[in-house]
């Protein structure tokens, strides 16, 4: 059959209960050309063409819904977030990192399914996230400089300076003085490093206190000065929570009454914040290092000792 000719389909349908009929008699040649065309319609190659490849579809697309699905596993949303996580916390990372620390985990996926997935994760870096990483990288190197102000009896303002190391949070050197000047500062930065190498960094704000004086002076120590951002003290978290604890622990229940009662109670303070007080930062130690006591089976008494008067106790095991 060629494409420009035609094929007869049967039109006619039988009536319920009716029966075939025995074919009536032509008369002549012309007579039954006539009459044998009247229930045919014409339908063209293409036509039938076409419909065999829709039903074509329409078998296949019912046998892939039925049949299990084949192919490429769809990722899904638990890995993809998964393999965000991951670019966000480690930058370096690359496709092959990422694919076995999947592999790891027990997800089936392969390594070229991750680095699709790596070009759509989010190229917004978080520089809270950054400098907090700088930190914990650097701690054993890095010290902190600030004030804070405590108000007096007779309503005057004392202005209370320390320097905290990052590595175990120690008061490195701490005084007082109600007014405070770049000079005073410097000679402060001498006497905290008097007989020991300064910490490779020094970290403080951008108070006018911290002036050029100062900077050159850290300088001249072998330090190197670095400035947090404006508005951003969170960047100095470490010093930020000392002062909170100095308050919390101590300021927030006294009156001070000048300059020297305020150098009293701090130098207790920092004993005490040394030797006895746990850290959640040191995994419950103290900056000093305190041991842990060792129990007999037996009952043992335990004993108390008063803190910075009677504000805070140690407790330890009776011998």
């Amino acid at each position: 059959m060629h494409p420009g000719q035609t094929t007869p389909v049967c039109q006619n349908k039988l009536r319920p209960g009716s029966t075939i009929s025995r074919a009536p008699r032509l008369s002549g040649p012309y007579k039954s050309q006539s009459n044998w065309t009247k229930p045919l319609i014409l339908v063209t190659p293409r036509t039938v063409v076409n419909w065999h490849r829709a039903g074509f579809r329409l078998y296949w697309t019912w046998v892939s819904r039925v049949s299990q699905a084949g192919g490429r596993k769809r990722v899904s949303k638990e890995v993809r977030a998964l393999i965000f996580r991951m670019v966000s916390e480690n930058p370096t990372w690359g496709a092959p990192r990422i694919h076995g620390e999947l592999l790891k985990l027990g997800f089936d996926l392969s390594e070229r399914s991750v680095s699709r997935w790596i070009r759509r994760a989010p190229r917004d870096p978080d520089s809270v996230k950054r400098w907090l990483t700088f930190l914990r990288n650097h701690r054993e190197a890095i010290a902190v400089m600030d004030f804070f102000t405590v108000p007096t009896l007779t309503f005057g303002v004392l202005y209370c300076f320390f320097i905290i190391g990052h590595d175990r949070r120690k008061i490195l050197h701490f005084n007082v003085t109600r007014n405070p000047n770049a000079l005073w500062v410097v000679q402060q930065l001498r006497e905290a490093w008097a007989y020991q190498q300064p910490h490779r960094f020094l970290l403080f704000d951008r108070d006018a206190k911290f002036g050029a004086e100062v900077l050159s002076a850290v300088r001249d120590m072998g330090s190197e000065p670095t400035r947090t951002a404006f508005g951003s003290p969170w960047q100095n978290g470490v010093a930020e929570r000392w002062v909170g604890s100095c308050r919390r622990d101590l300021l927030d229940h006294v009156i001070i009454l000048n300059e020297r009662h305020l150098k009293r109670l701090m130098s207790s303070y920092v004993l005490y914040y040394h030797q006895d007080r746990t850290h959640l930062g040191l995994a419950k130690d103290t900056p000093a290092g305190r041991p842990t006591a060792i129990r007999s089976e037996g009952e043992n008494k335990i004993q108390s000792f008063p803190r910075l008067g009677g504000l805070h106790h140690r407790y330890a095991v009776a011998a």
